[in-house]
């Protein structure tokens, strides 16, 4: 048996026991979270959590989910019950969850609290690291009584060691993200996008930056002298997010074509499908290394 199909088999035997002893999990933002048996009826508050629960087999047993919940495709059917102008309170209790797992961030404290007046356990997830979401595979295969979460959750990790050891030790490449172009906004070293670039071989260029998402000036990214000029759309389809910067030739990035835009439903998300998105980027990134590409936006599978 190889090392991956026995810490898979460890990893599913422990999980079988966390579901027959009603085991206690621990969510991302410290709290303890108990079922006394497997999910039946769960909601799902975020695209990438839902992503998450069909991902470890529990598809089946979510009856509510957020807008733009659309992969896997069956999601698209399920009832929607939080929109960008809040959550649906009385619709998700009409629905009897017995099972709520939501997005930290993504909601006040004052909805988190909401939801947990309800009754059902909440549980949140926020996924910080490629550690984190292999993490919540594992504690959501225990709340559902999941079966090939700890493959899953293996797999995961596997595809993510072999990225990073063939990127291992190649030259660094210097890389601009932006999240949004006025004002210009950026992501720090602690964002999971950051720790996407570093898997590759690559260096975000804003990464000492203090706040997780920070806004910054033309001049400063000019300064950073980046590569690649990276952002992310749905889909992949790039809509002329990066286009104002193609007047600045004298950014490296701009002066041999490297303007990507990436699909934000794989990197976003905090899903299994952040690998598909990774994998797309080293991609990019290991050309940055040989000859220039051709003066026009480069995207993944070009």
């Amino acid at each position: 048996m190889s090392p991956w199909a026995r810490a898979a088999a460890l990893a599913l035997a422990a999980a079988a026991m966390a579901v027959a002893q009603g085991q206690t999990v621990v969510d991302d933002s410290g709290a303890s979270v108990r079922l006394a048996r497997p999910a039946q009826r769960i909601i799902s508050l975020s695209p990438g959590i839902t992503e998450l629960l069909f991902s470890v087999g529990a598809g089946a047993h979510v009856v509510g989910v957020s807008a733009y919940s659309d992969f896997p495709a069956q999601a698209r059917d399920l009832p929607q019950v939080s929109r960008a102008q809040g959550i649906d309170l009385e619709r998700i209790a009409a629905l009897h969850p017995d099972l709520i797992v939501t997005w930290g961030s993504g909601y006040s404290p004052a909805l988190l609290d909401a939801l947990r007046a309800l009754g059902p356990p909440v549980y949140v997830l926020e996924p910080r690291s490629f550690e984190s979401i292999a993490r919540s595979i594992e504690r959501l295969g225990v709340l559902t009584g999941s079966e090939g979460a700890p493959r899953v959750a293996a797999d995961f990790r596997a595809r993510l060691q072999a990225l990073r050891q063939r990127y291992a030790g190649r030259p660094p490449v210097r890389v601009f993200y932006q999240v949004w172009n006025s004002p210009i906004m950026t992501l720090s070293g602690g964002h999971l996008i950051s720790e996407v670039m570093r898997t590759c071989g690559a260096r975000n260029v804003f990464e000492d930056l203090a706040p997780l998402v920070a806004t910054v000036d033309a001049e400063a990214v000019i300064a950073a002298q980046p590569q690649i000029l990276v952002t992310a759309e749905s889909g992949g389809v790039d809509r002329g997010a990066l286009d104002g910067w193609k007047r600045y030739g004298r950014i490296p990035a701009v002066a041999d074509g490297r303007l990507v835009t990436l699909d934000a439903d794989q990197i976003d998300r905090g899903s299994v499908r952040v690998l598909d998105a990774t994998q797309a980027l080293c991609e990019i990134v290991e050309g940055a290394r040989g000859p220039a590409a051709p003066a026009e936006a480069v995207r993944p599978g070009k």
